[in-house]
C-alpha cells in the first residue's frame, strides 16, 4: 500500500512537471516534489526503525 502511495504521489508530481509552463510554476512543483520526498523519506525511515524495534524484542526473549 505504501509503494502504491508514493508511486501515486510521485506520479502525479511529475505529471505536474509536464504541465507546467511558467518557471514559478515549475520552482513551485519542484518544492512540492522536494517535499513530498522528505516525507516518504521519513515515513521509511519510521517503518524501519519500528520494524528493528520489534525484531530486537523478538531476540531478546
Amino acid at each position: 500500500m505504501e509503494k502504491f502511495i508514493a508511486g501515486l504521489a510521485l506520479g502525479m508530481i511529475g505529471g505536474a512537471m509536464l504541465v507546467a509552463n511558467s518557471k514559478k510554476t515549475r520552482a513551485l512543483v519542484r518544492k512540492s516534489q522536494a517535499e513530498m520526498k522528505e516525507k516518504i523519506d521519513s515515513y521509511i525511515d519510521e517503518k524501519l526503525a519500528s520494524f528493528g524495534e520489534g525484531k530486537q524484542e523478538n531476540t531478546v526473549e
